[in-house]
């Protein structure tokens, strides 16, 4: 049996790794799609990348076929370069490598997924308000 490590090494050697600044420079792009695979509770909780299409992983082969019936207009554009991401990079290395099977051309993802676009300071949307706790706030000192 072939690890799942095994499975990620191999999908990063063979698909487009992007870095944050070069996915950054990217952004708002009128042929770029960003494509958030992770689950949405992640994306509630994280927030995400402005304007990424959220498309969970496990939905991602029916919504790029656009043969089924099931495809989604802003993922089966054949002028699109599709970037896609996940919370670390391992997620959206294999949905590229599936993608790229599929006969998508134009598909990268993000190396070090929105946890390092956001370690970065780059832009986000959404997400839960990180709650804080002080003696000031509490009401006490």
């Amino acid at each position: 049996m072939r690890s799942a490590r095994a499975l990620v090494e191999e999908a990063m050697a063979l698909v487009t790794t992007l870095d944050t600044a070069q996915a950054l420079a990217m952004l708002g792009q009128p042929e770029v799609v960003f494509v958030d695979i992770r689950e949405p509770g992640e994306r509630e909780r994280e927030g995400s990348i402005p304007a990424a299409f959220n498309a969970p992983r496990g939905l991602l082969e029916f919504w790029f076929d656009a043969t089924a019936g099931t495809g989604k207009s802003a993922l089966t554009r054949p002028d699109a370069h599709y970037v896609l991401f996940c919370a670390a990079g391992w997620r959206s290395a294999l949905a590229a490598r599936t993608l790229q099977d599929m006969g998508v051309r134009q598909v990268a993802h993000l190396g070090g997924g929105f946890d390092a676009w956001k370690a970065a300071g780059a832009p986000t949307t959404g997400g839960a308000p990180v709650a804080t706790h002080s003696p000031a706030a509490a009401g006490t000192s």
